[in-house]
Formats: C-alpha cells, sequence, structure tokens
C-alpha cells in the first residue's frame, strides 16, 4: 500500500509503502545511500510467515519525498514517527541499512518512548567519533566521494557534478553503479548481486532514488542535475548527526556487520559496539556489505522478539 503524509513542521511529502502482516510487528526498514522505499526486502510471503508489517519510506529527496534542505540524521527520528502517527501506530522498530544506518540510531536515541526495538546493519560511525580514522578502510570510490567535502562547510559543487553524473548512468542503465563499484567489491558481495531477485530489487531501488522527482526530465544531456537524497545522505553523514549513540540506553539495539566490508568499515562497527550500552554486536566472519540484503529475515525476527 503506498501512501503520502505531510512532513513535521515543514512544506513536502513523504512517501511510504507497506508489506506484509497488517496486523503483525510494524517494522521501519529504513534504505541505503542512494536507496528509496522500493529498495531490497523479503517476500510478502516470507514477511507473513515473519508476522511482521514492513513500513519503508523515501527519505527526503529521493523517490517520491520532497526534499527537505539541511536535513539531519536527526530529523529522520520525527520523519519516521510523522508516518507511524499517520498509519495510527504507537510503538515500533525500525531496521537500518548501510546510509539507512544512521537514521535507525536517530530513531533510537530520539524516540525511546516510540521505539521498541533497532538494527544498524553495515552502518557508518558518525564523523566525529573520537579515537576512530574515519576512512581508513573504504573503498577508493567511498573516500574519493567524501574527501571532496569538507567537514561543516562542505563545498558541494563538485561532489553534486559526481553524483549528477551517476545518476545520468542509473536512468539510463540501472546496473552502471554495481558495476562500477564491482572491482571494489570483495568476493563475497559479488555473489550476493548476482542473485537474480536481489539484484532485480537493488536496480529497481536505485533507478526510483535517482528518477522522476529529481529532476530526471530535464535535458540531462547538458546539464544532469544533481540527485539532492543522494547529496543530503552524504553531507549529513559527514555532519554532527544531533545525538550521540552513546545515549541509546533504553532501546535493545542490535548492530549487524560484514568483517570484509569495504563500503562501511568494520572499525565503525566496533566503535558503535563499545560504547552503545548494551547492544548486541554481531560480526559475520565470511561476509561484506550487501551480505545484509539476504540476513534481513533473522534481522527482522530480531527486532520483532526484542520489542517486548
Amino acid at each position: 500500500m503506498f501512501g503520502l503524509v505531510q512532513a513535521p513542521d515543514r512544506d513536502g511529502k513523504l512517501a511510504y509503502e507497506e508489506w506484509g502482516d497488517p496486523k503483525g510487528h510494524p517494522v521501519f526498514l529504513l534504505h541505503g545511500t542512494p536507496g528509496s522505499r522500493l529498495g531490497p526486502r523479503p517476500m510478502t510471503f516470507d514477511l507473513h510467515k515473519l508476522a511482521i508489517r514492513l513500513i519503508a519510506y523515501d527519505r527526503p529527496g529521493y523517490g517520491d519525498s520532497d526534499r527537505h534542505h539541511g536535513r539531519r540524521v536527526a530529523d529522520a527520528a520525527r520523519d519516521v514517527a510523522a508516518i507511524a502517527d499517520a498509519l495510527g501506530l504507537k510503538r515500533y522498530s525500525v531496521v537500518g541499512r548501510s546510509g539507512g544506518g544512521p537514521h535507525a540510531l536517530a530513531c533510537a536515541a530520539l524516540s525511546p518512548d516510540r521505539v521498541a526495538s533497532a538494527a544498524a546493519v553495515v552502518t557508518v560511525a558518525p564523523p566525529d567519533a573520537e579515537g576512530l580514522n574515519w576512512m581508513v578502510g573504504m573503498a577508493e570510490s567511498n573516500v574519493m566521494t567524501y574527501s571532496m567535502m569538507a567537514r561543516h562547510s562542505p563545498d558541494l559543487t563538485q561532489v553534486s557534478a559526481l553524483l549528477a553524473r551517476n545518476a545520468h548512468a542509473i536512468r539510463k542503465n540501472p546496473s552502471s553503479l554495481l558495476s562500477s563499484l564491482n572491482e571494489e567489491m570483495p568476493d563475497v558481495d559479488r555473489r550476493v548481486v548476482e542473485d537474480a531477485g536481489i539484484r532485480d530489487l537493488l536496480l529497481l531501488n536505485y533507478l526510483s532514488a535517482v528518477g522522476e522527482g529529481t529532476g530526471s526530465g530535464a535535458d540531462v544531456e547538458e546539464e544532469p542535475p544533481a540527485p539532492t537524497g543522494w547529496v543530503d545522505d552524504l553531507v549529513s553523514f559527514r555532519e554532527p548527526w544531533g545525538f550521540r549513540p552513546e545515549d541509546i540506553e533504553h532501546v535493545p539495539v542490535l548492530l549487524w556487520h560484514g568483517e570484509h566490508d569495504v563500503f562501511s568499515p568494520v572499525s565503525h562497527f566496533r566503535w558503535l559496539a563499545e560504547r552503545i550500552p548494551g547492544a548486541s554486536a554481531v560480526l559475520q566472519p565470511s561476509a561484506a556489505h550487501f551480505a545484509a540484503l539476504p540476513a534481513l529475515p533473522p534481522i527482522l525476527a530480531w527486532v520483532r522478539d526484542r520489542a517486548g
């Protein structure tokens, strides 16, 4: 079921969609970067077996959600709560994969009265993480992109132009992003994205993220439009998040990571695991970044069972 809700305290709408058991435990699945509400998820049959009511939404600037200028990671807590209000949900869980991970932690930190449990899967740590060399272990493409932005006063000219070209390539050929990352992927990631079902959902996810609504109707051959959700995500990861992971005390949190991840290095996982009180930390020794996709069913079962 597709829906639109008014964004909290600003002009614009948030687009969301639901799947699974309408009477099941409600879980918000927060997509990666770039991404959309149509990103990879378990099949409806499996969601019914899990008794999960899955809700996903386009972060502002992606898909059918309007842009929120200057958004921070912390803003996700209010956006998720606004959708929950529209659906009549008092309590819910959140699961964030990759770029959705920081936003899931924001919900746990800032809405502890409503978030019953949370999981941050292959997530990065905050940019001001003390003692963490933030870009060590990252793939060259990530290092290049983040290096274009000086923290606190980023010049977005270069990164916007780069992401505009990437978005244009995705509109022409949705598999272009995976192809560009192929050389950097560990073998375990390549095997995951070669699965036809996962690959089809990833390509739909990328196309929805940068398609109509981010300016795809413009004359992209002359001046490709910058994909605003993608740009704003990257800026928000490198700016103060608006909360401290150390302050998540009353919400059960699962941290799940693959040891060979080159897009969100394992050092980020270890930093968070040492600082979130009582976090359950699962490190998969034979996995990397995209292994989070087939791992979603047991992760959803974990947040369901810890919801109380």
